[in-house]
């Protein structure tokens, strides 16, 4: 059975933080130019349908020297700093149905900045969320380094500080935490349903996650661009990007 699968790529033209980050060139190339490549590589094993959302004429004319055309513009109320990335999923997602005359069985969405994904990952992942009747979304994650049941702390009512999670032992190693997960934003899984239940996160009564065992981050400051630089330049990576 062949199904059908959409892949979106989101990237907003008006990053305050890091301007033109989608683009940025890393590696000698478009940032976005290494989401692009593994969504074609995914793409030709499963005949799956690639569509871009940005509201940057800019963006589509790097998506299209890379390969990926598009001619959908976000609307201006999805290309706010307010806008939740699932409404933005959601109109591409509708607009590409109707021009398909079609409705897609999984959705899976692609950031650009945090591309350290392999084509494994993808597929793997796509075998959970396919396999598991029940499961509604998954996305990709990686062992936490802080725990919040043992070295994350919060202010409490009294205005000291203790632990995020309070525990029921007395004394506590970090070795018997429970295990926690960091969302790295690189890939999240939908099935086609969860775009009718009017959500505003992809973490659902039915949430899997798929756990990375190579590092992945996300590109949120400068210094993260540096350091993914220095990675791929100088050949530090244990996959190929």
């Amino acid at each position: 059975m062949q199904h059908r699968i959409l892949i979106t790529i989101c990237a907003r033209g008006g990053s305050k933080g890091i301007p033109g980050k989608n683009i940025k060139p890393i590696g000698n190339r478009p940032l976005i130019d290494y989401t692009i490549q593994r969504a074609k590589q995914f793409a030709e094993r499963h005949k799956a349908t690639i569509t871009l959302s940005t509201d940057s004429l800019e963006i589509i004319q790097v998506a299209a020297d890379c390969g990926l055309t598009s001619n959908y513009i976000r609307p201006d109320y999805l290309a706010s700093d307010d806008a939740g990335k699932i409404d933005v999923i959601k109109d591409i997602l509708l607009t590409e149905e109707k021009y398909h005359a079609t409705t897609f069985d999984y959705i899976l969405d692609l950031d650009v900045t945090s591309p350290l994904r392999t084509l494994s990952d993808l597929e793997q992942s796509f075998e959970m969320i396919k396999n598991n009747a029940d499961m509604m979304t998954l996305f990709s994650v990686n062992k936490a380094a802080r725990n919040p049941y043992f070295n994350m702390v919060e202010q409490q009512e009294n205005g000291f500080y203790g632990l995020v999670k309070k525990v029921q032992q007395s004394t506590l190693t970090r070795q018997s935490a429970p295990a926690v997960y960091d969302l790295n934003a690189s890939f999240y899984w939908y099935k086609r349903a969860f775009f009718d239940l009017n959500l505003t996160t992809p973490i659902t009564y039915a949430t899997s996650i798929f756990i990375m065992d190579h590092i992945c981050f996300d590109l949120d400051h400068p210094i993260d661009f540096e350091f993914l630089n220095y990675l791929i330049t100088n050949n530090k990576l244990n996959f190929e990007l």
